[in-house]
């Protein structure tokens, strides 16, 4: 076992004298040791609960003859973090949590380690972790929070960011405001609709890193529980059959976790992780692959913010599982690879079938033809840009109108929220990138205050930032290269036309060549106060068409 390195012979009595400190009896200390990564706090909702799915993972693992440890990690809520300095340690956090679970895993050798995520920036680290440690290794998050019936329809928490506008605008009161705000997030989990979070535990689960089901079970069902018990229990068959990531994290089972986004349009923060978690597993994944995939994935479920369905809609419909048989009805997905069911994506969707063909449409009738997420390119972002345009208005996936530029996603709220934005703009917030953040800040406050005011049919959004997975409308992000590496966006100005062309992937600045280049001789790079780990993180870190990965 790997864990004798810290417990056998003679040499490791004083090893064995700490673990007894603990309370470990001799037996337990001879069984495997298992790791218990878990992100519990007292400040996100869908970590506030991961205690009960820890000690459920906990008891799977003694019925299945192990011993678990646990340890924490941290996690940020973008919810809360959301439109102030704080969101700058959001992305950043992703690297922080993969270090520091890569620190216990090496620095105790455990047999295998269970990780227990929820929220944006951690299922991501963790899944980093695992690709980097190599040991057996099984992920279970913490589930969905539930959507909540307010006044006829279902809300959830980008329901109270839209209202903010709308009290901005009169065509709501503070009074239906507070009304909302008390009941669009009913309780534990991750914020309901296809947002990241949720977005990246369903692809877990795609990628074969998560049990069945683990993407949408909501928080607070017991199933829930039952599958953390279940999740304890399976990592020691890992353990005895010495099944590591590596052996699942292949190039093919990356291709299924993008087909599946695409089938279910998820966040365009995946864009951003899959890479990341790719690159630590020695695969690439380059934007190009997003596009050639979603070519060839139609969009079947319409999931919050784009569409009327949440997380617990998707999991009464089947779940991921009946999704990814749906695609493999037509050979959409690769179903040889192996999952840490010990078995391959074929048995485990075996029988399943869509419960609700509103919630997965079949293949013959999809919501689009083609995926959720596209990836943009041209002058203006010659890297790549990306947008969800499964939750773009169809007016707007061609767009001409002239930029209203801002440095700082502050700026361009305020002038979002004081009407400065006319019909047919194109609002550019730069600066907001990985390296010019620091931190790539989500801009889910201007896309909401834009949806608020009713202008998400006519006035687009662009950043070298990223947007919530709750974002919808023209908001295309990860604008590569960023303004802080000089790339074209650097050198917009107020009233520059900007070219959208969403089917055909184009993003352009209608601007002469020589003009363009002429700016970008120019340009000059702004200087920034920065300390602590955002120096260090804007020092190491590469745009956003890497993953805003670190530099090797």
């Amino acid at each position: 076992m790997r864990s004798d390195m810290m417990k056998k012979g003679l040499e490791r009595a004083p090893h064995r004298s700490l673990f007894k400190a603990l309370g470990l009896t001799d037996r337990e200390i001879d069984r495997p040791m298992i790791g218990i990564a878990n992100s519990a706090n007292e400040v996100i909702p869908g970590h506030i609960h991961l205690h009960t799915i820890a000690e459920a993972v906990k008891a799977g693992i003694r019925m299945a003859g192990g011993t678990p440890l646990e340890f924490s990690t941290i996690g940020i809520c973008d919810g809360i973090v959301m439109g102030h300095e704080g969101m700058k340690y959001s992305l950043s956090s992703r690297e922080l949590v993969a270090d520091s679970v890569e620190s216990m895993g090496m620095a105790y050798p455990f047999d295998g380690m269970v990780m227990i995520p929820n929220c944006d920036k951690i299922i991501p680290g963790m899944m980093m972790a695992m690709a980097r440690l190599d040991i057996p290794s099984i992920l279970i998050s913490g589930g969905p929070m539930l959507s909540f019936e307010n006044r006829g329809r279902d809300v959830d928490l980008i329901t109270v960011f839209e209202a903010v506008g709308k009290v901005k605008t009169g065509a709501m009161s503070p009074e239906e405001l507070c009304e909302l705000e008390g009941c669009a997030c009913p309780g534990a989990g991750s914020c309901s609709g296809m947002f990241t979070a949720n977005s990246m535990n369903c692809l877990a689960e795609a990628l074969g890193l998560a049990l069945p089901y683990n993407g949408t079970i909501p928080a607070v069902h017991a199933a829930r529980v039952r599958l953390a018990k279940e999740t304890g229990m399976q990592i020691m068959n890992l353990v005895k059959l010495n099944l590591r990531p590596s052996q699942i994290m292949t190039k093919k089972a990356f291709e299924n976790a993008i087909t599946v986004d695409m089938a279910f349009g998820g966040s365009t923060n995946t864009s951003l992780h899959l890479p990341a978690i790719a690159r630590e597993a020695g695969l690439k994944l380059p934007f190009e692959l997003f596009n050639k995939i979603s070519d060839r994935t139609p969009h079947l479920c319409s999931m919050s913010p784009g569409g009327p369905h949440h997380l617990q809609d998707l999991d009464a419909a089947g779940g991921i599982p009946a999704l990814m048989a749906e695609l493999a009805r037509k050979n959409m997905i690769a179903t040889n690879v192996l999952t840490v069911t010990g078995q391959s994506v074929r048995k485990n969707i075996k029988g399943k079938k869509v419960l609700d063909p509103n919630v997965i449409r079949p293949l013959e009738r999809p919501y689009h033809a083609t995926g959720g997420l596209s990836v943009l390119f041209g002058n203006l972002a010659p890297g790549g840009a990306v947008v969800k345009k499964s939750a773009v208005d169809e007016a707007m996936l061609k767009h001409k109108g002239p930029a209203r530029v801002f440095d700082s996603e502050e700026k361009g709220i305020r002038a979002i929220l004081d009407g400065k934005i006319r019909k047919g703009d194109v609002v550019v917030i730069r600066y907001e990138g990985p390296k010019g953040g620091p931190g790539m800040r989500e801009m889910l406050g201007p896309t909401s205050a834009i949806a608020g005011i009713g202008r998400d049919r006519d006035v687009a959004l662009l950043t070298d930032g990223r947007f919530s997975g709750g974002s919808r409308g023209a908001a295309i992000g990860h604008i590569s290269p960023e303004a802080a590496e000089g790339g074209p966006i650097g050198v917009v100005r107020d009233g520059d036309v900007i070219d959208i062309d969403i089917p055909n992937r184009r993003l352009n600045v209608l601007l002469p060549e020589a003009e363009l280049k002429k700016r970008l001789a120019a340009w000059k790079p702004q200087k920034r106060e920065l300390k602590g780990y955002l120096r260090r993180y804007a020092r190491l870190v590469q745009s956003a068409n890497t993953g805003a990965t670190f530099e090797d």
